[in-house]
Formats: C-alpha cells, sequence, structure tokens
C-alpha cells in the first residue's frame, strides 16, 4: 500500500451531469449567437474549444483559464465576428456556476466512494486531488467536492487553473509531491510510496511517471478504481 494517493478528478471520481452541457448549449444558443447556428453548431463550438484547449494545456503545461474558453466558444460560434468586449464575463461564470450547481457533477461509479473510505479509515495514509481544469474552476470544483460529500476524504486539493499550469506539467507533480510530504510530517515519504491516479494517459500517467511516482489508469481502460485494494 501507498503513503499518499493523489486522484484526478473529471473521469476518475465525478463525471458531468449530462443535462448540464444541454442546458448550457442551450443558453449560448439563445444568448450569444448573432450568427444564427444551430443548436449541434453551437454544441459542437464547445466541444471544438475543449478539445483544443486540453490539447494546447497538455503540450505546454501552461493553463487556458475557463473565462478564456468561454470567450472562444462565443467566438467560434459567430466566426469570430461576436464584440467580446461586451461580454460580461463574471456574470457568464456566475451564472453557469448556478446551472452547475443545478445539474450537478455525480460520483462516477457506485465503488468510488466505497473505495476512498478504505483509503481513508487505513489512518497511515493520506490523499489528494490534482486535477487539470476546463469550463468550471477550481473554485467551483471544491464548492462541487462538498456537495458531493468527497471533500472531507482528501488532504489537499490542487487545481491547473489556481497554479497557471496543467499536468503533465512535471512542476505540478512536484508540487503535489512537496504538499504530500508537507501533510506527513514527522513520517519521511518517498516518490515510490506516492501514487496517482487517473484517466488519462498523456496528462496523467506519463505525468507520473515522469516525475518518479507511481501511476495507475483506470476508466478509460478495462480498469476501475477497485484496482487500488489490490494494488
Amino acid at each position: 500500500m501507498y503513503q499518499h494517493y493523489s486522484f484526478d478528478l473529471w473521469l476518475t471520481l465525478i463525471k458531468s451531469n449530462p443535462y448540464f452541457k444541454i442546458e448550457r448549449t442551450k443558453i449560448f444558443h439563445g444568448d450569444f449567437n448573432l450568427a444564427g447556428k444551430s443548436i449541434d453548431d453551437v454544441a459542437r463550438a464547445f466541444r471544438q474549444v475543449d478539445l483544443m484547449c486540453n490539447a494546447v494545456n497538455e503540450r505546454t503545461g501552461k493553463n487556458i483559464d475557463a473565462d478564456e474558453m468561454y470567450l472562444m466558444v462565443i467566438s467560434t460560434i459567430n466566426d469570430n465576428q461576436y464584440p467580446l468586449a461586451d461580454v460580461n464575463i463574471e456574470k457568464l461564470y456566475a451564472d453557469m456556476e448556478k446551472l452547475l450547481f443545478y445539474y450537478l457533477p455525480v460520483v462516477y461509479s457506485p465503488v468510488t466512494i466505497e473505495v476512498l473510505q478504505h483509503l481513508k479509515q487505513k489512518g497511515d495514509c493520506s490523499l489528494s486531488i490534482l486535477s487539470n481544469t476546463g469550463f468550471i474552476k477550481g473554485e467551483t470544483l471544491r464548492k462541487v467536492m462538498v456537495k458531493l460529500g468527497l471533500a472531507d476524504f482528501f488532504n489537499f486539493q490542487i487545481y491547473s487553473d489556481e497554479e497557471g499550469m496543467s499536468k503533465p506539467n512535471r512542476e505540478l507533480f512536484n508540487l503535489m509531491v512537496q504538499k504530500a510530504k508537507d501533510c506527513n510530517k514527522p513520517k519521511q515519504i518517498g516518490l515510490t510510496e506516492i501514487i496517482h491516479i487517473g484517466d488519462n494517459p498523456a496528462a496523467d500517467i506519463t505525468g507520473a511517471n515522469d516525475a518518479g511516482l507511481n501511476s495507475l489508469l483506470i476508466n478509460s481502460n478495462n480498469l476501475s478504481i477497485l484496482t487500488l485494494l489490490s494494488s
């Protein structure tokens, strides 16, 4: 068993409520659609920006923030002709956060909490979140974790937008390692006693391995979080 367990968040511990994306698309279709695009075009713009920003963040190790991503969606919908200076980005994000809390993300699987409880009850290890962010900011995800009853399992949470860097950036993993060591004092833990668990082969597995850590890929392959209990 390991001394510290670092977890990715999206598609590792939680996943989107499908109605959130549907309703978000409807709002942008109605409120930011001067070009008169179809609802499918608006949904496609969200997917395009999401994939592009994820790819850029993984390649550069930096972070494109949620506000920037929403403006990119508006610009994409309108063929780069929308007056972005007219967008009240603070109100827009507040509205998206309110929508997210109405259509709250869900725990990824029925065994997710069971495994976290098992690890926490051991009492001799620590747990943390190390997550890239996209359309949802870290400050919002912290509130989501509380609402889903997950927050108390973790000693600390690290989000890419709050640090200005994204997995697989080694510096982000190094930050996690330092925080893990700090919360385990006076006990000393080494890199081989830390494991990072996630669904993304590049961001989670390559990133962790390059930082000298153990790693476990789940959910995007044929393994579930239950694998941790036998590792």
